[in-house]
């Protein structure tokens, strides 16, 4: 069984920096990943959404240069990005510097005055995973920028760097993101998941007690990478999309399910009753942990892995082996998470039977012939920041 740590790595990160410098940063950033709770695809349909940070979390040595240049470089990738502020923006580096440079480009057109920079990269958010590792690099650069210009990541400026990853990795990088992973990224609270109404863009703080309620979010990476920058994610929302426009509302937040059911296209029948049902489970499941009611959290979270299995058609095969053997080992519930197409499934567990339903999952995947899952604890823990460092 691999259990994939959220060690904090500042030391080796500052030492990196100095190595790669010659000088000491003078800011460390972070920003975490994400699992979502339940609302797949619901983001973009101006739905709701139940997200959490991850413990797990990218962070970012900066400092300030005075000749206006940006480098950008990285402990677990190949690669690095040097050039001006101007060749950050679209049509700049592909890979994954287009999001960490992407978001100084979104920033400074913001108004921001993002000064030249040297930035070093260090995560332990798992890549293609779909824990949204892309908002976690984002949001930590976003927040080293602040913090150079010792504003706090609070407030308007919190807004303002949700509103710049965004940004960045739309324009910049190309991928059709709803926005829900930048805002836990940035606003996430301990112990809590944040709810968030894309119809207003409302939030609220949803507490969970996990500990007191003896139960553990088990995460299971299938190491079944995706990339939203790929076709499927994008032609999901042109689906729904369309479906709207042929129901003749702004978006399938107004639908409904009668509606819907009389949906002339079978393929888009499928996709939009994704969408509303998710959206009620949504709800479903802040009630249930409103009132511990279980069954009510189990059945939600089984009706969304079949709903995505089947009518959104994002899930895939070890997908489907993860949810199915954590529940039949004991998990109280279990479903894929994320964008789909790989990535990762989310478990309430009883915390004394972690360890078990992992291990069952691991068995499931050798006798699948699948390739070796890892997992991680996802306790639940706050938003984006930076601190200032001495000397």
């Amino acid at each position: 069984m691999r259990m994939l740590a959220a060690e904090d790595r500042s030391e080796l990160l500052v030492g990196a920096f100095e190595h790669g410098t010659g000088a000491r940063p003078t800011v460390l950033a972070q920003a975490p990943g994400r699992v979502n709770l339940m609302g797949e695809h619901t983001d973009y349909n101006a739905g709701l959404v139940l997200p959490v940070a991850l413990p797990h979390r990218t962070r970012v040595a900066a400092r300030a240069r005075e000749d206006g240049r940006v480098t950008v470089q990285s402990l677990q990738r190949d690669g690095g990005f040097a050039g001006t502020l101007a060749d950050c923006g679209p049509g700049g580096p592909d890979g994954w510097t287009g999001y960490a440079v992407g978001v100084l480009w979104t920033l400074s057109r913001a108004g921001v005055p993002v000064p030249g920079i040297d930035l070093v990269v260090d995560s332990t958010v798992p890549v293609g995973a779909g824990l949204s590792s892309s908002a976690a690099l984002e949001c930590a650069v976003g927040a080293a920028v602040l913090g150079l210009l010792e504003r706090p990541v609070r407030g308007g400026d919190a807004d303002l760097l949700v509103e710049a990853a965004v940004a960045a990795e739309r324009e910049v990088v190309g991928a059709p993101t709803g926005g829900m992973d930048q805002a836990v990224a940035v606003r996430a609270t301990a112990d809590h998941a944040l709810l968030i109404d894309f119809s207003d863009d409302t939030r609220c703080q949803v507490p969970l007690h996990l500990e007191q309620r003896g139960l553990t979010l088990l995460v299971t990476d299938t190491r079944v990478s995706h990339a939203l920058v790929e076709g499927g994610y994008g032609d999901r929302r042109t689906d729904c999309e369309e479906a709207a426009r042929r129901l003749g509302v702004p978006t399938l937040r107004g639908a409904t399910r009668a509606a819907v059911d009389d949906l002339h296209g079978e393929r888009l029948r499928r996709r939009a009753r994704h969408v509303v049902t998710e959206i009620d489970r949504v709800s479903g499941t802040v009630a249930a942990l409103a009132t511990d009611d279980r069954e009510a959290l189990a059945r939600a979270n089984a009706d969304s892995h079949v709903s995505m299995r089947d009518d959104f058609e994002i899930s895939c095969p070890e997908l489907d082996a993860a949810v199915d053997a954590a529940v039949e080992a004991g998990a109280l519930g279990a479903r894929m998470t994320g964008g789909g197409f790989g990535g990762s499934s989310v478990a309430w567990v009883r915390t004394d039977l972690v360890a078990e339903v992992a291990q069952a999952v691991d068995r499931r995947f050798e006798r699948e012939g699948f390739a070796a899952p890892q997992h991680l604890v996802a306790t639940p823990s706050g938003g984006a920041g930076w601190e200032r460092l001495e000397g």
